[in-house]
C-alpha cells in the first residue's frame, strides 16, 4: 500500500446518532483511515453527549468550524417528547444543525449524487438541480399561540426608545383558532444572497431565485429586493463574464418550470421552501440517502453533513444483531466535501485527488450493480446485487484501491 496522505490541518469532525453513527466508524475504518493520516478535532454531537454538556457541545464544534474553516458531521437525532423520554433527557434540546446554522450564518446547499443507472422521476432532468436553503428564522424561528376563545392578535412594533410605531390587527377570532408570527433579518437575507451568487459562479451555473411576493407585499419582498440590489451592485458583470444568469420568479411559476427544465441550475429558497424542495428534488433524482448537503459561510466556512435523518429503524434492528442494508453514500460524499475543501484551502493536491477518486469509486460501485436495498427498485444496473452496507463498503474499497492504482 502507498504511504498515507498526510493532512497540515485539522478539519472538525462532528460524531452524531443511531445508525449514522455506525456507518460513521465504518466509513472512517473502510474508506479513509487506510488511506489518509486523518488529522481532525472531534466532538460528539449525539445526543447523550448534548444532553450531559446541556448543548454546550454543539455551541464548542461551531466555534471550531469558525477556527479551522471546514467541518464534516453525521446526522443527529433532534429529539421530540419521544425522544426524551428513550434517551432519559434533561429537555428537548434544539436541533443541533440550526443551532450551527445560525452561529456561521450559513446557506445550506443541496445537490443530488446523479449515477448512470438511476434515472430521475422527472424524465427531462439530465443535470444535478442545486437547491440553496436560507438557514435562519422564518418558520424555524416562529412564535405561536393557540386562542382557546374569542379575542384580539395584534402585531405590534416598539422601538428601542420605547415608542409604539406599528400596532396592527391579525385577526379578531370568534372563537378556538390559531395564530403564528414569523421574521428575518437583512443581514442574514443578505448573506444569503451572497453565498448563492458565490455559489453560482464558482460552480458556472444559473441562479434562480423564488418566493411569493405577489401574496406576502412586505415580507418576502424584502427577500426579492435584497437578491436584486445585491446582484446589481456586485455581481451581475461577473455573471455576464462567466455567461451564466440570475433571474427572480415566483415560486409556484419556478415549480412549473423546474418539472419541464433540464437541470443543471441552484434554485435558491427561503427556509421552508428549500427543506420542503430539496426533499423534493432529492426523491425525484432517486432517494434522500443521495443528496450531499453543505452549509456555506459568507465569512468562508464550510461544514458538511448527510441530507437524511438517523436511520431509526435501521438501528434498532442493528441493535439486535441484525445486519442491514443502510445507504452510507450522503455520509461519504459530506467526508468528501471535507476533504476535499480542505485539501484545496491547504493546497493539499493529494488529498483533493484522493476525495475525488473515493466519490468516482462510490458512484462506479453503484453503476455496476453493487447497491443496498433503497436503491434496488430504481437501479437500472444490468446485474443487481443488492448487499449489506458492510459488504457494498469493502467492496467500494477494492474498487477504489484499483483507482488508486491508476496513474
Amino acid at each position: 500500500m502507498n504511504k498515507k496522505i498526510e493532512m497540515t490541518v485539522p478539519l472538525v469532525e462532528m460524531d452524531g446518532d443511531e445508525m449514522t453513527r455506525i456507518l460513521w466508524k465504518m466509513i472512517k475504518d473502510t474508506l479513509l483511515l487506510p488511506y489518509v493520516n486523518l488529522k481532525t478535532e472531534y466532538y460528539d454531537l449525539g445526543v447523550k453527549e448534548r444532553d450531559n454538556t446541556n448543548d454546550q457541545v454543539t455551541v464548542d464544534s461551531a466555534l471550531a468550524i469558525k477556527k479551522y474553516g471546514v467541518g464534516v458531521k453525521c446526522a443527529t437525532i433532534t429529539p421530540n417528547a419521544d425522544r426524551v423520554v428513550e434517551y432519559d433527557l434533561k429537555e428537548m434540546w434544539k436541533s443541533p444543525n440550526g443551532t450551527i446554522r445560525a452561529m456561521l450564518d450559513g446557506t445550506v446547499f443541496r445537490a443530488p449524487i446523479v449515477v448512470n443507472t438511476i434515472s430521475p422521476y422527472v424524465k427531462t432532468w439530465k443535470k444535478p438541480i442545486t437547491i440553496a436553503r436560507h438557514a435562519y428564522g422564518d418558520i424555524y424561528k416562529n412564535l405561536e399561540y393557540k386562542a382557546e376563545g374569542p379575542g384580539k392578535a395584534e402585531l405590534v412594533f416598539t422601538n428601542n426608545e420605547g415608542k409604539e410605531v406599528f400596532r396592527d390587527c391579525i385577526h379578531e377570532f370568534e372563537g378556538k383558532g390559531v395564530v403564528m408570527t414569523m421574521h428575518n433579518v437583512d443581514k442574514s437575507i443578505e448573506s444569503f444572497a451572497k453565498s448563492c451568487f458565490n455559489f453560482a459562479l464558482d460552480k458556472k451555473i444559473d441562479l434562480w431565485f423564488s418566493s411569493k411576493d405577489t401574496i406576502s407585499k412586505i415580507y418576502d419582498a424584502n427577500f426579492r429586493q435584497i437578491f436584486q440590489t445585491t446582484f446589481e451592485k456586485s455581481y451581475e458583470d461577473k455573471f455576464k463574464e462567466a455567461g451564466i444568469t440570475y433571474f427572480y420568479t415566483l415560486i409556484d411559476d419556478v415549480v412549473a418550470r423546474i418539472v419541464k427544465a433540464e437541470g443543471g441550475m441552484l434554485w435558491a429558497c427561503k427556509n421552508y421552501d428549500g427543506d420542503v424542495m430539496s426533499d423534493l428534488v432529492a426523491s425525484a433524482f432517486g432517494s434522500l440517502a443521495m443528496m450531499t448537503s453543505v452549509l456555506v459561510s459568507p465569512d468562508g466556512y464550510f461544514e458538511y453533513e448527510a441530507s437524511h435523518g438517523t436511520v431509526q429503524k435501521h438501528y434498532y434492528k442493528h441493535l439486535k444483531g441484525a445486519k442491514t442494508s443502510t445507504n452510507p453514500m450522503a455520509t461519504i460524499f459530506a467526508w468528501t466535501g471535507a476533504l476535499r475543501k480542505r485539501g484545496e484551502l491547504d493546497g493539499n493536491s493529494e488529498l483533493m485527488n484522493f476525495a475525488n477518486k473515493l466519490e468516482t469509486a462510490c458512484i462506479e460501485t453503484i453503476d455496476m450493480g453493487i447497491i443496498t436495498k433503497d436503491l434496488d427498485q430504481l437501479s437500472e444496473a444490468t446485474n443487481k446485487n443488492v448487499v449489506n452496507s458492510e459488504e457494498w463498503l469493502n467492496l467500494t474499497a477494492k474498487h477504489l484501491e484499483v483507482l488508486l492504482a491508476q496513474k
